[in-house]
């Protein structure tokens, strides 16, 4: 709607996890370091843990498509997968053609077996797994056993564990204390800090296409950092409908107020005052914004 208005070729801040838009800020330029290390040095479980809207999916996006041509990804993003299921998965990620009415000695034959093709032909096979703290125990488990398939020089599979914190709580657990002690590299991926922000505004609407000045003022963004706090997720919500506001305005800076407004009607923001007022404020403001669409 408003990326004429504003000079861009796309909307710069989405929540889909565009690879596109990865902004390397300390924290996940850190994480993505510390996966790619893990995974060169050819380690069989990795923990990514972070806090809910971190940007873990957009991580987890980012360092597979900077394995390279020597690594064969798998990519399971909802894990909430009885063991059985969790391997056809894994199976159909690694295209392993596969009677419907297998049976586990099969499946897991089968498994080792391209497993074993793809070592033979140097390459490396990484398991990503998101939203891992829904895993259940058994599961854990089943992927352990898939780990102890090795060569005399390498693991076959390395497991990389993508989750809310509450993964780590699941990883106490005394059932699966054996998986928890072959994780040798873990991070924990935090939020963005105040001076990370206008560098990460920029970096996304540069990314699409905008060439001006500075787009949102500095009181915006020092309210954007407090309503949001430093959540990437929270922080792109926020500035999209903040954009709207502008635009349904007319104007071409995105200032405090617009903030402020696209904040109080954004569930999950640190601060919620009058958030039925803000409603009827930003649907009043879209309204105008669509009315200028149309007559112009």
């Amino acid at each position: 709607m408003y990326e004429s208005h504003f000079g861009l070729r796309e909307v710069p801040f989405s929540i889909t996890p565009d690879t596109s838009f990865f902004f390397g800020s300390p924290h996940s330029q850190e994480g993505l370091n510390t996966l790619l290390v893990a995974a060169r040095s050819g380690e069989g479980f990795i923990k990514i843990t972070g806090e809910v809207g971190t940007g873990k999916t957009l991580l987890c996006r980012k360092f597979m498509a900077m394995l390279g041509d020597d690594f064969v990804t798998a990519y399971v993003p909802n894990p909430y997968l009885e063991p059985r299921a969790l391997m056809l998965a894994l199976a159909d990620e690694l295209e392993i053609a596969l009677p419907r009415d297998v049976g586990q000695h099969e499946l897991v034959k089968a498994l080792s077996t391209r497993l074993l093709e793809l070592a033979a032909r140097g390459k490396h096979v990484v398991l990503c797994l998101d939203e891992a703290q829904a895993l259940p125990i058994d599961s854990l488990e089943a992927l352990r056993l898939l780990t102890n398939l090795e060569t005399e020089k390498r693991k076959l599979l390395q497991i990389v564990l993508f989750g809310q914190p509450e993964l780590n709580a699941h990883l106490a657990s005394p059932q699966i204390r054996q998986l928890a002690q072959r994780i040798t590299f873990h991070y924990h991926l935090g939020a963005l800090r105040r001076d990370d922000l206008d560098f990460y505004l920029a970096h996304r609407l540069r990314v699409a296409g905008f060439t001006g000045a500075r787009l949102f003022d500095k009181r915006a963004v020092n309210a954007l950092f407090r309503a949001a706090g430093g959540i990437p997720r929270l922080v792109n919500i926020i500035a999209h409908k903040a954009l709207m506001l502008a635009y349904g305005e007319g104007r071409q800076q995105v200032a405090k107020r617009h903030v402020a407004l696209a904040a109080r009607d954004t569930v999950g923001t640190t601060r919620r005052a009058w958030p039925w007022f803000a409603g009827l404020a930003v649907a009043a403001s879209l309204a105008g914004g669509i009315t200028m669409a149309l007559t112009r």
